[in-house]
C-alpha cells in the first residue's frame, strides 16, 4: 500500500521511499524517513495535494509524490 491510498485519519508507518534523485532528497529533508509514523490529515477536494502529519509537522505532498512512498497501515 502507498501513502496516496490512505484516507484522512488513517495512520501508517513508512516502509520504503521509492523516489530517486532530488525528490528523495526533498522528502528526506522534510523528515519523511523509513520507519516514521505518518497520519493523513486531509485530502484536497480534487484529491491533490494530500496533507500529512509527520514528526508533529504538517506537510503537503502531491498525489504522485505520495504514491512513491510505501506504508504499512497502523491505524
Amino acid at each position: 500500500m502507498n501513502l496516496a491510498m490512505l484516507q484522512p485519519g488513517q495512520r501508517g508507518r513508512i516502509t520504503k521511499i521509492g523516489a530517486i534523485g532530488p525528490m528523495k532528497r526533498r522528502l528526506l529533508d522534510m523528515g519523511v524517513l523509513q520507519g516514521e509514523e505518518v497520519t493523513v490529515e486531509k485530502i484536497a477536494p480534487l484529491g491533490d495535494p494530500i496533507e500529512i502529519m509527520v514528526k508533529n509537522y504538517r506537510l503537503s505532498l502531491r498525489k504522485r509524490e505520495a504514491a512513491g512512498i510505501a506504508v504499512e497501515v497502523t491505524g
